[in-house]
């Protein structure tokens, strides 16, 4: 039970007036007063007692796509061995509350109510919990009791599909060689002298041969192509809202496509790494991005990725469009030494523009459907 800041204003103006009627003998201010507390009385009594419900929340489904509708239901049902008064049931979504009607039912009978949340911007919406509300029509007393455990519902970004454009700039056949010597491998580098404690299976025995000493076999490390994405989270980097969005969709959209060709996929944006196990899982803290002071802007996105991802052989570092040409490279500047590197500019309604130098891309999208062209060009 909760007295609203009117209830108490009420309390205090009676116990006044009943207090300085008394001392100066003033009938009609005790009066009043006494008929305040009559009424604090009755908005009590109003709100006594407990309503037996059972309540559920149901929700079509916890992950919608910006636009579309996200539908759900609250079902009241009456669990008493008596017949119910009207009520009031309340739903939080997000920071707004929504209010249904719940009439009288009787033993065993239910209501529900549907519902329609509209998702217009990316985000995580908590939905509930469903609270059924008791009152005085004057809202002096409120008493509120929860029933449903409040639900996430993640509002993703759009994405658009990249079947087929980012293959030359993701792809992995047996691995990729590095500058790193094994003696045991895929990619053949050279043959060296015999040194004792070698495996004998990489004898080179036609060498061997041929200068009367033992040769071995000496390879080239491969690895598995793994690619690193990472967001610029810093507000100082965005002339907009929209810019966001359209990074974190550039960001989703190519994180998606890498996941569904089974490679190896680290994103960095915000605090720590998304959740990269499932398309879902990482839609869904996709859905949670945002910018803060403190975040990492463009210039510190190299750095990151050598702290967090040092063994990526693909980087993509996405930002909005403040950061100049010079910060982009600062940017991809810490990168490793042969990491593919994409630095991805986002400004809406710019012309798609792609300048490579090396091992090195600076990109300028406006439009997401632009970035499967964007992506080949890059390989091109």
């Amino acid at each position: 039970m909760r007295v609203s800041s009117l209830g108490w204003g009420v309390a205090a103006v009676a116990a006044l007036g009943l207090v300085l009627g008394r001392l100066f003998g003033w009938l009609e201010l005790a009066a009043v007063g006494a008929a305040l507390v009559a009424v604090l009385l009755v908005s009590l009594v109003m709100t006594a007692g407990r309503a037996r419900y059972a309540m559920s929340l149901d929700m079509a489904d916890r992950r919608v796509k910006v636009g579309e509708r996200a539908l759900g239901r609250v079902e009241v049902r009456n669990v008493a061995r008596r017949p119910s008064l009207p009520s009031r049931v309340e739903l939080p979504v997000g920071s707004a509350v929504a209010e249904f009607a719940v009439p009288a039912l009787g033993p065993g009978h239910s209501h529900d109510d549907l519902f329609a949340i509209p998702t217009a911007r990316r985000a995580v919406i908590v939905v509930g919990p469903v609270r059924s509300v008791r009152g005085d029509p004057f809202g002096l007393v409120r008493r509120s009791v929860r029933w449903t455990r409040p639900v996430e519902l993640f509002v993703h970004p759009l994405l658009v599909s990249l079947a087929g454009a980012s293959s030359g700039l993701l792809r992995d056949l047996e691995g990729q060689s590095t500058r790193d010597l094994s003696d045991s491998d895929l990619s053949f580098h050279a043959l060296r002298d015999y040194v004792a404690g070698d495996d004998r299976r990489y004898i080179h025995w036609r060498t061997t041969a041929r200068r009367g000493s033992l040769m071995v076999k000496q390879f080239e490390d491969t690895r598995r192509t793994t690619t690193a994405l990472a967001l610029a989270t810093d507000p100082r980097d965005y002339a907009d809202d929209d810019e966001l969005e359209l990074a974190v969709s550039v960001l989703a959209s190519v994180g998606v496509q890498t996941i569904r060709e089974e490679r190896d996929l680290v994103v960095l944006a915000g605090p720590g790494r998304l959740r990269v196990e499932t398309p879902p899982l990482l839609l869904d803290d996709c859905s949670g991005i945002v910018l803060a002071n403190g975040g990492a802007g463009v210039t510190l996105l190299g750095r990151r990725v050598v702290r967090e991802a040092a063994e990526a052989s693909v980087a993509m570092l996405v930002t909005g469009s403040v950061p100049a040409d010079a910060d982009l490279r600062l940017g991809a500047r810490h990168v490793p030494t042969g990491t593919r590197t994409v630095v991805v500019r986002c400004e809406r309604g710019a012309d798609l523009s792609v300048r490579t130098q090396g091992s090195l891309s600076l990109a300028t999208i406006g439009r997401l459907d632009d970035l499967p062209r964007l992506l080949r060009r890059v390989t091109a």
